[in-house]
């Protein structure tokens, strides 16, 4: 691999040229598929002066280029092809390539690779580079046309079809896009199609396109695709602009899908779905990556970004339109929680270790390493507070003026703030500090009561993060309500502006000492710190009207009685468990908001609380506490669990709408509670009798997490064993549910098991990703968990460095923990960064983590 070369955002200048049209044709073969590409090209006055012309090309055999007709002899770099400027003309031009590449041979998966016989394409960041030469930026845009020649039955790409023959087929797509956009799939295919009118009245087809024998399990996605477009265009005001819109399903594929113009490509297993095979929360992840790739039509393809910082700017705003589309669709109080867990999980965690970077980063040396969640769900949160900050009037006159100000065009961070100011007329300037400045703030919180007027004290500190010791303040929406101490609300919910390091707000009037609701709805990406007793938690999580601080009183009082239980030992205390019962057996709560607050928080989520309390987490002792703790639940909820969970059974056929999973999401959670007492014959029973895979995955679930299940593995491997997708779950479940000590020995033996395909990405992560999520496995004390995973990444990277990559974040967090395990994860990354031939991706980021010891 070259030398890593730090790319910058302050670098950035215009393309030296202008590409008019792109004209593709390509003749498939696995070994050597022939690439004719023909631009229609000319000077760019943006760039001044007269340039040579760079096209990106890795991996390209060149067979000839024509400029203009005339042949030119020139010999291609490692990276590129430059064409120098004396060879330009300064009028309009014609530039043609023929390449060759090997699809067979590119187990990366990005650009034209195979999989399974079929041909497919992933562009994004830079994988067109791998195809032809281009300019391969985001910046550069065009309409396509392409001509594909194969045998096979199937060829598809971006746009509209416009002819097809015998082993041929043409398409165009008459809107410009960049190259990361380009999509091309070959293959044996067969499609669930249905027709959808337009709120304008344009008749669209739409197809997804699966393996013969799949397309009975399309229904779903279709279905949720059809709400997508229809929300969009009731919501947003967006309607879909080609006469069809394909999406197809490839089993092996490095990310969840691409929104690649009208022809969206996606992991098999964000497709596919049936009862039998798909759990609840697989619909729902269907469902929500659907529609995230379709609105990227708009907020992504007809409005994408100038530069790869520019991420965030399609990335989070589409991940909070999923977010809005989801919550319509469900439980938006449930889809809240949900998505704060994801956060906190996967964004705080990263905000808080050696890969903390902005929003908008200011450099990186490779694009494909800043697909992080701060990027997705923490760019999402700015733009939920924008929203919050502007109202939704406000907010929805912004929109529309942001796609009528830049639609075909590629824009920045600063293009997007600007339509705000000029749509509200709010001043941003302090609010973009969210998206330059790293880390996660931490809103102190104190108050004052006297002579009925209570006073909220309110102070926000940023910490230091790489390359960011000091940060000033940000603009901080604090929604906050408050209660009477009889439980009535006496101040609806109010937004607090926090735009100093220390403020004070004050609510006159009160006939009594309120008790305060702060951050309702999450309202923003904190750390809440505010001495809080039980009793008020425990009022909270009976009272409060906001049901994300309903279910977060609960999370705290979790937290607190676990990390007590770390600290001192002994036994969880009578109230908390009080207080889960009467949120478990009331019947006027969401089953689906039951289900989350019975689910005590995770080992990683202790251990990043613990460390913010100023403690190093050890994993095996929160391990065990977690364990008494759920024993002690279990032992309080068993009398009643088993009339719950006739309750709760399914009473007709099976439907995957929201109310239903809710349903089944409970029934599962006190199914794995009564399993700690009962020795699993309640599992066994459901798993015998299920008819669907949330119950099936669930009570196999709960016999492995009390130390049986060992005919029930047997038996779902022999049922399942020709669904890829459904043994990953098999895969999975038996590493993340083995007890510390136990979890990379059976690791390696999974790794041992035929059907361990490691070249597959979904299997990867399903053996690999699953020891490095069980928290207390992955850190065992011996390092066996750090050694595995090391070996199995230095494995992969030289085959595909992107998985490689951002599998290497299991290690992010080892600053937090004892020396020997600091020392342990050291030994390993020095270990990959010092492999022969370590990719770029790979080697960035064992480098940013290392550097944090």
């Amino acid at each position: 691999m070259s030398d890593p070369r730090t790319v910058y955002l302050a670098d950035y200048r215009p393309f030296s040229h202008i590409v008019d049209r792109v004209e593709l044709s390509f003749r498939l073969d696995p070994r050597a598929t022939r690439v004719a590409a023909r631009l229609h090209l000319r000077p760019n006055p943006e760039a001044r002066g007269r340039h040579h012309l760079w096209l990106d090309g890795e991996e390209l055999r060149l067979v000839s280029v024509r400029l203009d007709g005339a042949l030119l002899d020139l010999t291609p770099e490692e990276n590129g092809l430059s064409i120098p400027a004396e060879l330009l003309p300064e009028a309009p031009f014609v530039l043609e390539t023929l390449v060759e590449i090997s699809p067979e041979a590119n187990t990366a998966l990005e650009g034209l690779y195979m999989s399974r016989g079929m041909y497919c394409t992933q562009c994004e960041a830079q994988g067109f580079r791998k195809i032809t030469y281009y300019p391969d930026r985001p910046d550069v845009m065009a309409p396509f046309k392409v001509r594909i020649e194969s045998d096979l039955p199937v060829l598809l790409s971006n746009g509209n079809p416009v002819a097809t023959g015998e082993g041929w087929a043409e398409w165009d797509d008459p809107w410009p896009k960049p190259a990361y956009l380009f999509a091309l799939v070959a293959g044996d295919l067969v499609a669930h199609h249905a027709p959808f009118t337009t709120a304008s009245g344009r008749a669209v087809d739409l197809g997804i396109w699966v393996r013969p024998g799949d397309q009975d399990r399309c229904a779903y996605a279709m279905d949720s695709l059809i709400r997508s477009m229809r929300w969009d265009e009731e919501v947003y005001g967006r309607e879909y602009d080609l006469d069809v819109f394909n999406i197809v399903a490839v089993d092996d594929f490095n990310m969840g899908a691409m929104e690649n113009k009208g022809l969206n490509i996606f992991n098999s297993r964000y497709v596919l779905a049936s009862p039998e095979t798909a759990t609840d929360e697989d619909f729902a992840r269907i469902e929500a990556i659907i529609a995230h790739e379709y609105f990227h039509n708009w907020t992504g393809n007809r409005i994408t970004c100038r530069d790869w910082f520019q991420l965030c700017l399609k990335e989070g705003l589409t991940v909070f339109r999923d977010q809005q589309f989801s919550g319509d669709m469900r439980s938006a109080a449930v889809k809240r929680i949900e998505d704060v867990l994801t956060l906190r999980a996967r964004q705080f965690r990263e905000d808080q270790g050696p890969l903390a970077h902005p929003v908008r980063p200011e450099s990186f040396v490779e694009i494909n390493n800043f697909y992080t969640a701060t990027v997705y769900e923490k760019g999402a949160e700015v733009i939920g507070m924008l929203k919050r900050l502007v109202g939704d009037d406000g907010y929805a006159r912004a929109l529309d003026l942001y796609f009528a100000r830049h639609d075909g065009q590629a824009a920045t961070i600063e293009d997007w703030l600007k339509v705000f100011e000029d749509a509200t007329g709010r001043d941003l300037a302090q609010f973009k500090r969210w998206y330059s400045q790293a880390g996660t703030p931490r809103l102190k919180v104190s108050d004052d009561w006297a002579d009925g007027t209570y006073t909220l004290h309110l102070e926000q500190v940023n910490p230091p993060t790489p390359g960011q010791d000091h940060k000033d303040p940000k603009v901080i929406p604090v929604a906050v309500g408050l209660l009477n101490p009889n439980g009535d609300e006496v101040v609806p919910t109010t937004v607090l502006e926090l735009t100093e390091a220390k403020q004070s707000f004050r609510f006159e009037g009160l006939a009594a000492k309120p008790v305060p609701s702060i951050l309702r709805g999450f309202s923003a990406p904190v750390v809440l710190e505010r001495e809080v007793g039980a009793g008020e938690r425990a009022f909270l999580l009976a009272h409060d009207t906001d049901p994300f601080n309903k279910w977060e009183a609960g999370r705290a009082l979790a937290k607190d009685v676990l990390g007590r239980m770390v600290r001192d030992g002994g036994e969880p205390g009578s109230d908390w468990l009080e207080a889960l019962a009467q949120v478990a057996f009331d019947e006027s709560l969401d089953p689906a908001f039951r289900a989350l607050a019975l689910r005590l928080p995770s080992d990683d989520d202790m251990a990043q609380t613990l460390q913010g309390a100023g403690m190093v987490p050890d994993p095996d002792a929160i391990w065990a506490v977690r364990r008494r703790a759920g024993e002690a639940l279990a032992r309080r909820l068993a009398p009643g669990l088993p009339g719950l969970m006739d309750r709760l059974a399914d009473k007709g056929p099976f439907t995957p709408d929201a109310k239903a999973a809710g349903r089944r999401a409970l029934r599962v959670v006190a199914l794995q509670i009564l399993s700690k007492l009962d020795g699993g014959a309640a599992a066994r029973q459901v798993f015998a009798a299920a008819n669907n895979m949330t119950e099936e995955v669930g009570a196999l679930a709960a016999l492995l997490d009390i130390g049986q299940g060992e005919a029930e593995v047997a038996r779902f491997a022999g049922r399942w064993a020709g669904d890829a997708n459904v043994m990953d779950k098999w895969f999975a479940l038996q590493i993340a549910l083995a007890t510390p000590d136990w979890a990379a020995a059976v690791t390696e033996r999974l790794t041992s098991h035929p059907a361990f395909d490691w070249k597959n990405p979904n299997r990867f992560r399903a053996v690999i990703g699953a020891l490095s999520g069980n928290h207390a496995g992955f850190h065992a004390a011996s390092g066996a968990g750090y050694r595995l995973v090391a070996d199995w990444l230095i494995k992969l990277d030289p085959l595909n460095p992107q998985t490689a990559a951002r599998m290497s974040t299991a290690f992010e967090t080892w600053p937090r923990y004892d020396a020997g395990r600091q020392a342990r994860v050291k030994g390993e990354l020095q270990r990959i960064l010092g492999t022969p031939g370590l990719s770029r991706d790979l080697s960035e980021m064992a480098g940013r983590m290392l550097a944090a010891g």
